[in-house]
C-alpha cells in the first residue's frame, strides 16, 4: 500500500546529494544492420539481476549529464554517438533504508547509442555484462519499468531502419 503522503525527512537532502529522480540509459550498438542492447548484471548484494544503466540525479545535475555520468560510471564509455530521449517515464515507491522512509522516485529512460568499438569496463556494482538482441534483453529484463523502455527503444529503433 502507497502512503498518502511523501515522507522525506531533512536527512535524507543533509546526507546525501542524491534526489527522487533517476535516469535509465539503454545503452545499444548497431553491427552489420542488427541491433545490440547491453544489460549488466547486478553484484550479488544487490540482487544479481539483469539491468540496464540506472542512477540517480545528484545535486545540480540535469538528466542527461546524470545519464552521461552514469553510463561513464557503469561501463567506462566516455562518448555516446547519440541519446534518444522519451522513452519512458515511470513513477514508483522505494524504501530508503538510511532514513527508514519510503520516497516517490520519478525514472526517465533514454535510449544511448554507442560505437560498436566501445569496449565495456565493469565497474562497481555489476560484474557482468551482455550484448542481447531485443527478444533475449527482453526475457532477462527484470522490472517492468525497464521492459517498457526497451520495448519503446525497439519499436523506434525498427522504424528507422
Amino acid at each position: 500500500m502507497k502512503p498518502d503522503k511523501l515522507q522525506i525527512s531533512n536527512s535524507l537532502f543533509l546526507n546525501s546529494m542524491r534526489l527522487p529522480i533517476q535516469v535509465q540509459g539503454i545503452l545499444f550498438r548497431k553491427i552489420n544492420g542488427e541491433i545490440q542492447y547491453l544489460l549488466l548484471k547486478t553484484i550479488p548484494r544487490r540482487g544479481e539481476f539483469w539491468q540496464p544503466i540506472t542512477g540517480g540525479l545528484e545535486e545540480g545535475e540535469t538528466k542527461i549529464v546524470a545519464l552521461k555520468r552514469e553510463v561513464k560510471e557503469e561501463t567506462g564509455i566516455k562518448n555516446t554517438v547519440r541519446i534518444m530521449k522519451d522513452l519512458h517515464y515511470d513513477e514508483f515507491w522505494d524504501f530508503f533504508k538510511q532514513d527508514d522512509c519510503q520516497r516517490l522516485i520519478k525514472e526517465f529512460a533514454y535510449g544511448v547509442e554507442i560505437s560498436p568499438n566501445d569496449k565495456i569496463v565493469m565497474i562497481g556494482e555489476h560484474f557482468k555484462y551482455r550484448w542481447c538482441s531485443f527478444e533475449e534483453a527482453l526475457k532477462l529484463l527484470k522490472w517492468k519499468g525497464n521492459k517498457e523502455a526497451l520495448e519503446k527503444l525497439n519499436e523506434i529503433l525498427s522504424r528507422q531502419n
